[in-house]
């Protein structure tokens, strides 16, 4: 047995559980025969495609197939590295994260067959979702029914317990009560009734996990994504979040898939204050490879609507990935909407105030979580990113592009591994009618298209979604080109005003040096050479010369990708 994973086991249950060990041991005998990890971690080149399995549907074929379809019809080999498929599996609710069975595909989408000729054009990323499997689930359903090898899978609280400590990330109930045969139980449910929390204290549980974990990277997966990791580990008395036991269990997945299936990326997903989410660096070769820039579209929201780029430019200049091995996941939307959390110490609350209200103005809903004094908070604002950065009045179809496609050039700029949801991408609006059928505020970010919907759409040269997938479509071939974007080259922010400006240097191992400024306000900007610290130089973005005796002109929301000529 490796060592490491002998420390953490320890750590984890006091001991060696004999199964569990046996299970890793046959875990480590079985040799991996996926090639595609001999490479190197990432480079400049890697962008990720956020998407469901059945985003994209027509009438030839699965959902999997019309949508591999669609991305190669439009090219997107060529701009994009990677597609991570939201949970593909059999579920029950929550658009795929109630999982009934981790081993299978859901029907509705395709089979392993679609997954894997998705993979012959570009790497994977999978969900796993740990935290929780759907009440539907056979492991479930045997535990209700008594069976032995199922006892203690999840966790029966008694409800007079003092709970008050734990952090709810939605207004739900902490327990469900389920008839079982022995009785009722109050099951922990923390996201919903539908979603019952494994219990991990259980050794059982963590090797079937981890059995689950190998599967999918030797099912081609380069990234695996680990749901709501946070809440993983419960103890009463405490707030049941970032639990010591919880970073040794991602220790512990991380050297097992260093040994196994050497080169998977670990992302870890913890839509927590920004302080919290970067714990799971831990020291930065140990942990989490990439941690989920949660702070990012929230902040960028806030500078957009208040004017003010001071708290955007701050919190960059702290930022820093603790080793050549870590490094961030950056991106503005997800299938979740915003998440407000990461705002918790760096926007006082009066700001996100203003940001809420401006949200509403322009048809989104504000999701609440539970506070342990019994009282709603914000907790996610929903709507597409197309939506949230439209202006306060009137505004041409040229104009709303160009500011959602800034905030995408500015993001897609930042020290790390971009990701792209795919209503970015193509540029949707918000999904309202979904949101009323449903009685679900993040359907108004879900929207499922028929490809002929979609490509009617995509067809109008004149319409906002048009505009959208051709802007971005070029703002990430001239990106993949830049080695100054390789996540590992260094980040400098630039001291410049923040009154809608925000500027920063990324410098490649090479010595390719890469200025990023923007103008994030509804007001032509201006900079001096001086503070871009290029003399003569090159906009990649405009194709255009600027010469020293110049100053750097900035059109409203105009992004400018700077080099040495």
């Amino acid at each position: 047995m490796d060592s490491q994973i002998e420390v953490l086991i320890r750590q984890l249950y006091g001991g060696l559980p004999e199964e569990l060990i046996r299970g890793i041991q046959c875990l480590l005998e079985s040799p991996s025969t996926d090639s595609q990890r001999k490479r190197d971690l990432w480079d400049e080149k890697d962008v990720v495609l956020i998407t469901y399995a059945d985003q994209v549907q027509d009438n030839v074929g699965t959902a999997l197939e019309a949508q591999r379809r669609f991305l190669l019809d439009h090219r997107m080999q060529d701009y994009l590295s990677c597609v991570h498929l939201l949970p593909f599996c059999p579920y029950t609710s929550d658009d795929g994260f109630s999982v009934v069975d981790y081993l299978k595909v859901d029907a509705a989408s395709g089979s392993w067959g679609d997954i894997a000729s998705l993979g012959e054009s570009f790497d994977l990323m999978f969900d796993l979702v740990l935290n929780h499997a759907s009440q539907k689930h056979e492991w479930f359903q045997k535990y209700l029914a008594g069976e032995e090898a199922y006892e203690n899978f999840f966790i029966d609280q008694d409800p007079s317990a003092d709970l008050s400590k734990v952090v709810r990330p939605r207004s739900l109930p902490l327990l469900t009560k389920f008839p079982s045969s022995s009785g009722d139980r109050h099951i922990w449910t923390t996201f919903s009734d539908d979603q019952v929390d494994l219990n991990y204290s259980n050794p059982r549980v963590m090797l079937r996990m981890l059995e689950v974990l190998v599967e999918y990277a030797r099912r081609g997966a380069r990234i695996i994504r680990l749901d709501a990791i946070a809440f993983l580990w419960k103890e009463v008395g405490t707030n049941c979040l970032h639990l010591p036991e919880t970073h040794a269990a991602v220790k512990l997945m991380r050297r097992l898939l260093d040994l196994v299936v050497p080169g998977t990326i670990v992302l870890t997903e913890t839509n927590v204050p920004h302080q919290e989410n970067l714990s799971y660096f831990g020291n930065g070769s140990d942990e989490a490879h990439m941690v989920y820039q949660f702070s990012l579209p929230p902040l960028m929201l806030d500078a957009i609507h208040s004017g003010d780029t001071s708290v955007l430019q701050d919190w960059l200049a702290g930022l820093s990935p603790p080793s050549s091995e870590a490094t961030f996941f950056n991106f503005t939307a997800s299938h979740d909407g915003v998440g407000v959390r990461p705002l918790e110490g760096i926007v006082p609350d009066e700001r996100l105030a203003q940001l809420v209200r401006a949200v509403e103005d322009r048809g989104g809903r504000v999701s609440t979580r539970r506070t342990a004094e019994g009282t709603d908070k914000p907790y996610e604002l929903n709507l597409t990113y197309l939506s949230a950065v439209s202006g306060a009045g009137s505004q041409s179809a040229a104009e709303h592009a160009r500011r959602f496609l800034a905030t995408q050039a500015l993001m897609m700029s930042m020290q790390g591994v971009p990701a792209v949801y795919f209503h970015s991408l193509v540029g949707s609006p918000n999904d309202q009618v979904g949101v009323e059928v449903s009685g679900q505020n993040r359907r108004i970010n879900r929207h499922k298209y028929q490809r002929s919907e979609l490509e009617s759409a995509l067809a109008r040269p004149e319409g906002i979604q048009r505009r959208v997938f051709d802007g971005y479509r070029r703002l990430l071939a001239v990106r993949r080109n830049q080695k100054a974007f390789h996540p590992n080259a260094s980040q400098e922010v630039l001291d410049l005003p923040t009154d809608g400006i925000i500027g920063f240097r990324r410098t490649a191992d090479t010595g390719e040096p890469l200025t990023v400024i923007a103008n994030l306000s509804n007001e032509p900007k201006s900079i001096s050479h001086q503070q871009v610290g290029h003399g003569v130089c090159f906009d990649e973005l405009a194709e255009e010369r600027i010469y020293g005796g110049e100053e750097v002109q900035l059109h409203p929301f105009q992004v400018r990708w700077l080099t040495d000529q």
